[in-house]
């Protein structure tokens, strides 16, 4: 197995560091006469020169799987709960989750958002609310939604580009404070826009790139709190109250996450060494969590992602459907699933569609009926090889003299994706399949190898990825997502291609079906099943499970929720109440 470079992963110092100002007294002379001493009572006190005790910090402690470098939650590289748990606390959108689940305008942030009537264009207006405002000083503003437009649009790696594709225009006016974005044509989702927006003063002239810029945390917050110190090595990050925040400040002084092993994150709860603990357990550590009895309580959050196998037509080993299709047969789909879930709580969350995950509203299972074998089907494997040309020589299928061999990536920073990807290495070489791991990192399997356009001299090198392990956004509007993981990706102003899916999928005769989904001339139902049809038929992806975490609440964490949709329990963190801390030093 290779492995891809490691992020830099080091302390970040604080970003803001309050001064110590020392001020001193200067006596003047005087040619008055000295006071008059008297002489001290001995039944009083002298009085006090201490000073008095400062109360500690009110913190809250909270226990993570691991503390992944790379923030950027706009980028499938960096889709983890460590960025999503910073963006909530952080980082600004236009619309959140209600208790319903459905998008809800943040009053916080915005005055208004609408649709522009008699428009010759579909318009969307938006109006910032004036005292908003990045923790450096700098407004929230039109500039934060030029920047996130420009970066969704055309950055390869991105989760959820489609509805900023349709975008043809973000116009500023009075200030930067009012913005009106013009769609090339009408957008149904247009309210998932704009989510998670970035300080578009601070990155947009950053030495570093797109891919890249967020690695070491936001260099400014536009919520409750702000980054005091960031440690990937001590596997710490201290985030404090954000006093430039315009909204209703956060209850407690600073949270502090902690990255613990399974065993630790059980004992730190037991000792209140930590007030919750949001990760991922496997079924042992979940029986521990049990056996705390009252002095937890356990929630189940699904988390914005579908995990999946990904089978690249691009690939010259895979271009022939057959072969795909062999593939597919070849995979023990139920053991790739424990190899990822460690039977925790994703097992319960499997994945039987392509499009939408399975906590989401209008789940349904699109898997048609026998479509995969429940255990790997030799004999199937063998009828697709044969028809595909290939034949059984030495335990290898060889086809013109050269064997079917696979790479499969995973990325680098994320171990629970490498074991899914050794596993299917390990089924397919079972049924003489030879198959070979990598682990590039995240960005340069993403932001590189998997947007390669498929029609490119570089498509279907040996150097080109086979298949891959790789998470499905959810959570946006299901056309939007239809579109982004399938659709095929147009060109710019400047008729250059944008880049292609990480499923490397295009089918110019669905193509129209997908855009009528998205701008809300078909019902997303009617499209899905069409496109979801033919995604089964070509063996383009195999659907596994829904990543999910537990959150254990202590008696000591009060305020703390589960979220509302996909929003996660650090959407409520302003309202989370602590407990003192044991010392005030970082």
């Amino acid at each position: 197995m290779s492995q891809g470079r490691r992020r830099t992963r080091g302390t970040v110092p604080p970003l803001v560091v309050p001064a110590l100002v020392s001020l001193s007294l200067v006596a003047g002379c005087t040619n008055a006469p000295p006071p008059q001493l008297v002489a001290p009572n001995p039944t009083t006190s002298p009085p006090s020169t201490s000073t008095p005790a400062q109360p500690m910090p009110i913190e809250v402690v909270v226990g993570l799987d691991e503390l992944e470098g790379g923030f950027n939650p706009h980028t499938l590289a960096d889709l983890s709960p460590t960025s999503s748990a910073l963006a909530g606390l952080m980082l600004p959108s236009v619309f959140r989750p209600g208790a319903d689940g459905a998008l809800q305008l943040d009053t916080n942030l915005m005055d208004s958002a609408e649709i522009v009537p008699d428009t010759e264009k579909f318009t969307v207006r938006y109006r910032i609310k004036r005292e908003a405002s990045w923790s450096d000083g700098a407004p929230i503003a039109a500039e934060d939604f030029v920047y996130l437009w420009e970066q969704l649009r055309s950055q390869p790696g991105v989760a959820d580009p489609a509805g900023y594709r349709l975008i043809d225009d973000v116009a500023s006016r009075q200030g930067g404070k009012t913005v009106d974005v013009t769609f090339s044509r009408p957008f149904a989702g247009w309210q998932t826009l704009f989510n998670n927006l970035l300080p578009a003063h601070l990155l947009r002239s950053a030495p570093r790139g797109w891919a890249t810029v967020l690695d070491d945390g936001y260099p400014a917050s536009g919520g409750p709190f702000a980054i005091r110190q960031i440690d990937l090595d001590r596997g710490e990050i201290i985030l404090e109250r954000n006093d430039r925040y315009w909204g209703p400040p956060a209850k407690s002084d600073r949270i502090v996450l902690r990255a613990l092993d399974k065993p630790r994150q059980v004992e730190a709860l037991r000792s209140g060494d930590s007030h919750l603990a949001l990760f991922s357990p496997d079924a042992r550590t979940i029986q521990s969590l049990r056996d705390l009895g009252d002095q937890v309580q356990l929630m189940t959050v699904p988390r914005p992602a579908t995990m999946e196998m990904l089978l690249r037509q691009d690939s010259r080993a895979l271009a022939d459907t057959k072969v795909r299709q062999a593939v597919m047969a070849a995979l023990d789909r139920p053991a790739l699933i424990e190899a990822g879930t460690e039977g925790g709580p994703g097992d319960q969350l499997q994945a039987h569609a392509q499009v939408l995950a399975p906590s989401e509203h209008g789940y349904t299972p699109t898997e048609p009926a026998g479509a995969l074998p429940k255990k790997p089907d030799p004999a199937q494997v063998q009828r697709l090889l044969t028809e595909a040309g290939y034949q059984r020589s030495g335990g290898s299928w060889i086809r013109d003299g050269r064997p079917l061999n696979l790479v499969i990536a995973a990325p680098f920073e994320h171990e629970g994706y490498i074991k899914i990807a050794e596993t299917a290495a390990q089924q397919l070489r079972d049924q003489g399949i030879q198959a070979t791991v990598v682990t590039p990192t995240g960005d340069q399997l993403f932001g590189d190898m998997l947007a390669t356009d498929p029609h490119s001299a570089e498509a279907g090198t040996s150097g080109t990825v086979d298949m891959a392990v790789a998470p499905r956004p959810a959570g946006g509007d299901p056309a939007a997502t239809m579109a982004s993981s399938y659709g095929c990706p147009g060109v710019d102003a400047d008729d250059q291609p944008l880049p292609y899916n990480a499923a490397g999928f295009c089918d110019e005769l669905l193509q129209p079906t997908i855009d009528a989904a998205l701008s809300g001339k078909m019902s997303f139902q009617q499209a899905s099943t069409n496109v979801e049809s033919v995604l089964w038929r070509d063996a383009i992806a195999l659907p596994l499970y829904q990543q999910a975490q537990v959150l254990a609440l202590t008696k000591e964490a009060r305020g703390v929720l589960p979220g509302n949709g996909f929003a996660g329990p650090f959407s409520t963190a302003a309202d989370w109440l602590g407990t003192p801390a044991e010392n005030d030093g970082y």
